[in-house]
């Protein structure tokens, strides 16, 4: 168990606590489950919009190739230009 999953746990026998005392039993785990639910769809909302390590990974490893490539056009361009130069030199 993980110490979030324990966290939400302690917290829900403290509010389920709380409420059976003034609300009353069956109250109070209606309530509890509610809360409970509202959360999970949250979570299962924002799901899609979280990155995890992985993704982050992926998207390092994707900006890496692209600074390779980067590199490699304006050496090619830069060699294309010079000899365009040496050539224009040249001609004369």
């Amino acid at each position: 168990m993980s110490r979030t999953c324990g966290i939400m746990i302690v917290s829900e026998i403290t509010l389920y606590n709380v409420l059976k005392a003034k609300l009353g039993e069956s109250e109070a785990q209606t309530v509890v489950e509610g809360i409970k639910q509202e959360v999970k769809n949250q979570v299962e909302e924002q799901k899609d919009v979280l990155a995890t390590k992985q993704d982050i990974l992926r998207i390092e490893l994707k900006i890496a190739d692209t600074k390779v490539d980067i590199i490699k056009w304006v050496f090619a361009m830069f060699f294309a230009l010079m000899l365009a130069i040496a050539g224009l030199y040249f001609k004369k």
